[in-house]
């Protein structure tokens, strides 16, 4: 065998092994990312439902002549902005995540004000559409808790996939970024105030 031939062999088996490399990192990368896309889809369609089932709400509770005006134009505006609030699923950044849920809860903070405030009226509580309307949503918050709490588990594979060494050195040349997690809305880790003085 001719000695220049080694050197070239040697050559062709490293360069196989890093394509053999390159190619597995960046596949895999491109079905665990996909995975964690295709998640955060079914976050945002979550919240789509809670968003249609809050307009019916809305039109139920505004038949009844004497509700809070100002209750409702809330809700009505925090749905506005919660539906004009979207993310490009490939750009999941920490800010654009913190945009989104922001919005988020804000609708949520006006619906749950909308719903305490009907308790002071019988009629509406009374009414089926209402009543449905309540239960459906109440499925719909579970739905969406359990669809961020999926997304988040399919970043973690993504996330250690790319983070890991050596991977880290082809994550940036291949462009692949760490996603945010979808994290808990800001001070929910206080215990709320409960009053049991009833008057």
């Amino acid at each position: 065998m001719k000695k220049w031939l080694i050197p070239v062999i040697i050559l062709a088996v490293i360069a196989i092994g890093l394509y053999s490399w390159g190619k597995g990192f960046n596949n895999t990368a491109v079905e665990l990312k996909e995975s964690a896309t295709k998640e955060w889809g079914n976050v945002e369609s979550s919240y789509q439902r809670r968003n249609d089932l809050i307009g019916n709400l809305v039109k139920t509770v505004q038949g009844a002549a004497d509700f809070e005006r100002t209750t409702l134009r809330e809700v009505i505006e925090a749905r506005a902005k919660a539906t004009s609030t979207n993310i490009d699923a490939s750009n999941l950044t920490e800010e654009n995540m913190a945009q989104f849920q922001a919005a988020q809860t804000g609708l949520t903070g006006a619906l749950n004000k909308l719903l305490v405030s009907v308790e002071r009226y019988p009629d509406i509580k009374a009414n089926q559409n209402f009543l449905e309307l309540q239960s459906q949503l109440e499925g719909t918050e579970n739905r969406i808790n359990v669809a961020r709490d999926r997304f988040n588990e399919k970043v973690e594979p993504y996330n250690k996939h790319i983070k890991t060494f050596p991977n880290t050195l082809l994550a940036g040349l291949f462009n692949f970024d760490p996603m945010s997690y979808y994290k808990a809305d800001p001070g929910s880790e206080n215990a709320p105030d409960v009053d049991f003085e009833f008057k």
